[in-house]
């Protein structure tokens, strides 16, 4: 096959590709299996069951003020403009049209509320205007970004459309410290998203028509036929033979003879002289699973996934093949999940802390004075990652906690926890234990040793007495 590749800035190569591939990934997210495999395990492990906010101020109050704010704003009716998706479906859907349209945006918005007045609107990438010409005096408008000489965007220039989506003729300028842009630039020219599924959906489209291919070789290998041969022929001489066809029969014109269908259990009886010959199509199933998981190796490498990861297919690991796949592909959910921190969750609620105090929802006198410092207080617990072997794992931590070599604070992280809940949740527990052990003289597994040796205790009672 000729190859002809074509150089050239960023915006030069990708721009006559970009709407195509779009085009394409989009088709393929509704109607393979596969490339839906790979879109669920991103966001299974990345966004998961969503990021919790953890303030850091030394105001312990304040600290649970803001989260308490900020759980209830997540909820669909407060962050989200059409009051449809919570943050965290936001974040998931971001996620996704990251992988298959390379990007999205989302719009900081003041809708007037007094509670919680900021809220996010999503936009396609497809709503920016690249029919704009860049005009003397003005920032240069590539594709529908506005940026300055660095490259820098300024403002976003989006259509406008009806609620039907029918596109109106003007369309509207927004600042640029309005949008969060969600794409990853991956040249230094580059100024719009490109899908990272560019290098998966060619693999992707052989594989679900290789698939097809092989399904109707297969469903043609399970069909059977009969003919009957007749050593005398029905009907009359002639054409006259196919005037009178019999009444509710399955008639063939040319030769004047019924067609029979089989059906399992059928007893059919033939005429003296009538022989039934069959046929079977010859071949045999093709080694279809070995190329299947060739094509899904592939497809799940470009993508930077592990076989497993995409396939969903665990019957050829073991323990330490698993938990290295596991390690690796963690590696880019950890990326992912720092990428939409430091690009939609941070901004985000930056947004949402100026927008409380604006409202006097939160107090807080030294606010605009300080801002960095509140702004940086904010953490955020990532979705933690299950353990394969949780006794192996355990034991993994408890060693390394006992030698120095991790901290609490880190293995609570990676299972998406928050240390000082941890403990302090603990600590609730373990006095809640004494509690029971001084009412009831007994204490739960964990607490101590005491109720482990009362139950002895009970046990070896119990067998003297039946013994005596």
């Amino acid at each position: 096959m000729s190859w002809f590749p074509t150089n050239g800035k960023a915006e030069q190569v990708n721009t006559p590709a970009r709407s195509i591939i779009r085009a394409k990934a989009r088709d393929m997210e509704r109607n393979s299996d596969i490339l839906g495999s790979i879109l669920i395990a991103f966001e299974n492990n990345v966004v998961g069951t969503g990021f919790t906010l953890r303030m850091k101020t030394d105001d312990e109050k304040l600290n649970n003020q803001i989260e308490k704010l900020f759980a209830e704003w997540s909820k669909p009716k407060n962050c989200d403009i059409t009051g449809m998706q919570s943050f965290d479906e936001l974040c998931a859907m971001a996620l996704r049209r990251m992988r298959v349209d390379g990007g999205i945006l989302l719009l900081k918005c003041n809708t007037g509320s007094k509670r919680f007045p900021f809220q996010l609107q999503a936009k396609e990438v497809d709503d920016l205007d690249e029919t704009l010409i860049t005009k003397p005096g003005q920032y240069t408008i590539i594709n529908g970004v506005e940026v300055n000489e660095n490259q820098k965007p300024m403002a976003y220039h989006l259509l406008t459309t009806s609620p039907d989506g029918w596109t109106l003729p003007q369309s509207k300028r927004v600042e640029a410290d309005r949008v969060i842009a969600l794409w990853q630039k991956e040249l230094p020219s580059q100024i719009r998203e490109m899908p990272p599924l560019a290098k998966a959906i060619e693999r992707v489209n052989d594989m679900e028509e290789y698939m097809d291919t092989i399904s109707i070789k297969e469903k043609i290998l399970a069909c059977i036929s009969a003919f009957i041969k007749r050593a005398l022929p029905m009907g009359a001489v002639g054409r006259s033979m196919n005037q009178n066809p019999p009444e509710g029969k399955d008639y063939d014109p040319a030769t004047g003879y019924t067609r029979s269908r089989i059906s399992p259990g059928m007893i059919m009886e033939l005429q003296p002289g009538d022989d039934v010959a069959s046929v079977i199509p010859a071949g045999q199933a093709s080694n279809t699973k070995e190329m299947v998981s060739q094509y899904i190796r592939a497809i799940g490498a470009g993508q930077g996934l592990s076989y497993e990861a995409t396939s969903r297919d665990m019957s050829q690991v073991n323990y330490s093949s698993a938990r290295q796949g596991l390690i690796t592909d963690t590696q880019l959910y950890k990326r992912l999940q720092r990428f939409m921190i430091n690009h939609m969750l941070n901004d985000v609620f930056e947004a949402f802390l100026d927008s409380l105090v604006l409202a006097g929802t939160v107090k807080i006198k030294d606010y605009w004075e300080n801002r960095e410092e509140y702004i940086n207080a904010c953490a955020w617990s990532m979705p933690g990652q299950p353990w394969i072997d949780p006794l192996k794992e355990a034991n993994a931590n408890r060693i390394a906690l006992k030698t120095g070599q991790d901290t609490l604070a880190n293995i609570c992280a990676n299972k998406g926890l928050d240390w000082k809940d941890v403990m302090e949740q603990r600590a609730a527990e373990l006095a809640y234990n004494k509690k029971l052990e001084a009412e009831y003289g007994i204490t739960m597994e964990g607490g101590n040793n005491n109720a482990t040796a009362t139950g002895q205790q009970e046990s070896s009672s119990t067998t003297n007495a039946t013994e005596s």
